[in-house]
């Protein structure tokens, strides 16, 4: 245990300047697993965001101090690791007695080779400037890894079968595992795709199996009555507060209207499949809903405001935060500075957020900073629904299922794609003649597509 004090302490990092603690999700690594430097070592939930640690360095992992499902302070240590170059030197003493019981040093060095394929950002970039094939190299390090020193001890001698630099997917050691390495990417990735097309995603709901949460029988009293206990995790006890937080602080009032959509859903007709073809994503009518909104913002910036108690405070960038409903949970990803962004940006961001939150890769970036949000509900079918306000912003827009109607024009019956919009206000900031206003300026820009719209 001599070498216990030079151990490397990871602690739990503030991802947030309000952050002050974070719950153990799911360990990653166990001890005595390899760790690359900046390689994922666990998963944390916070009350925003499930979020991954990264190591800081690469080494072994000798002994995890928080558990799963723990609450750990912003500060404390969770784990600890072993430096690589700590561990060759504690093995060395082992290799020489290996050695002079006389075993061949060259066969103990290629007895463990579960890091030979593995090469840091260093050592890629010094073989490449230099065009040594890493490949060809004896590596020294833990686990036959090739390390900085060995890539140096090459180029002195003149290089190691010195083959044109390769690209960094073809700088994996031996071809047929390199091979083996690619049926395997290709067959994963053909299988996700095959899960991935039953996935429905209309560019901001998901329907997809949800992590289940933990359930817990407490007693035989709970099973005897036929009750089980879910335990709440910090994502839901944080949409409990600030769901509270809203109606009880928040004087609530709604206004809803209908916008006649059809030439919308001709120009979209039109276009989704060149820009499914051009972009790999699907176009849907939420980008083109949020252009119309963000459009309207800017020609009512009382809108894109929250109320600070002796002040009203207007924020300059429109950030757009987007209702994401999940199974088990609502999050609200953010759109940056969404006025800057023509509809195809819109529809690659919504795209990226959606995918985001289907992997659950959000990052806390992602998750703040919003000024107004805008919901989706028609997506599963709602065609009128009262959203709460996203505290502390001043309002909400909710937009629903397009729907077939029967429409009076000039005394004339026609059949019109039509859809409600329903808008949720901060009575202390926000009045009906404003809102009135904005929802009308809203109707008119989505009603103003038409088959020459541009995307870019």
């Amino acid at each position: 245990m001599a070498d216990r004090d030079q151990w490397i302490e990871i602690t739990m990092p503030q991802l947030a300047e309000s952050l002050v603690s974070a719950t153990i999700g799911k360990w990653l690594k166990a001890p005595g697993d390899a760790v690359d430097a900046y390689e994922p070592i666990c998963e944390v939930i916070t009350d925003k965001v499930v979020a991954e640690i990264p190591a800081t360095e690469s080494g072994i992992m000798q002994e995890l101090i928080a558990n799963e499902g723990e609450t750990v302070e912003v500060g404390a240590v969770i784990c600890r690791m072993k430096s690589h170059e700590l561990a060759a030197v504690s093995q060395a003493p082992a290799s020489s007695s290996t050695a002079n019981a006389g075993e061949p040093m060259s066969a103990s060095l290629s007895q463990d080779t579960s890091m030979r394929g593995r090469f840091s950002p260093a050592v890629q970039k010094l073989a490449q400037e230099h065009g040594i094939d890493l490949g060809q190299l004896q590596g020294t390090g833990l686990g036959g890894r090739i390390t900085r020193k060995d890539v140096l001890q090459s180029i002195e001698q003149g290089g190691t079968s010195a083959a044109p630099v390769r690209s960094e997917h073809s700088r994996s050691v031996p071809r047929p595992a390199e091979s083996n390495i690619q049926q395997s990417q290709q067959a994963v990735q053909s299988t996700s795709s095959a899960a991935m097309s039953q996935v429905r995603n209309s560019g901001i709901h998901l329907s997809e199996t949800p992590r289940l949460p933990k359930i817990e029988i407490e007693s035989e009293a709970h099973t005897a009555r036929g009750e089980y206990l879910i335990d709440v995790t910090p994502i839901r006890n944080s949409i409990a507060r600030n769901m509270r937080q809203s109606v009880s602080e928040i004087p609530h009032a709604w206004t809803t209207i209908e916008v006649d959509v059809t030439n919308l859903v001709q120009l979209r007709n039109k276009l989704k499949d060149e820009f499914k073809r051009k972009e790999g994503i699907n176009l849907t009518y939420l980008a083109f809903v949020v252009k119309a909104i963000v459009n309207a913002i800017k020609d009512y910036p009382i809108m894109n405001s929250v109320w600070a108690v002796d002040k009203i405070i207007v924020k300059r960038d429109i950030n757009l935060s987007l209702a994401v409903g999940t199974e088990d949970s609502v999050l609200t990803p953010v759109i940056h500075k969404a006025d800057q962004k023509n509809i195809a940006g819109l529809a690659r961001e919504i795209e990226d957020l959606a995918r985001k939150t289907r992997e659950g890769k959000l990052t806390l970036n992602d998750m703040t900073g919003g000024t107004f949000t805008v919901n989706n509900t028609g997506s599963f079918g709602s065609i009128l629904s009262y959203p709460i306000i996203n505290y502390p912003q001043a309002a909400i827009v909710t937009f629903e299922s397009i729907v077939k109607k029967p429409v009076v024009i000039d005394d004339m019956i026609a059949v019109r794609s039509m859809a409600n919009m329903c808008l949720s206000l901060d009575h202390r900031i926000l009045d009906g003649v404003i809102c009135g206003r904005f929802l009308q300026r809203v109707k008119e820009n989505i009603e103003s597509y038409n088959l020459e719209t541009k995307l870019y």
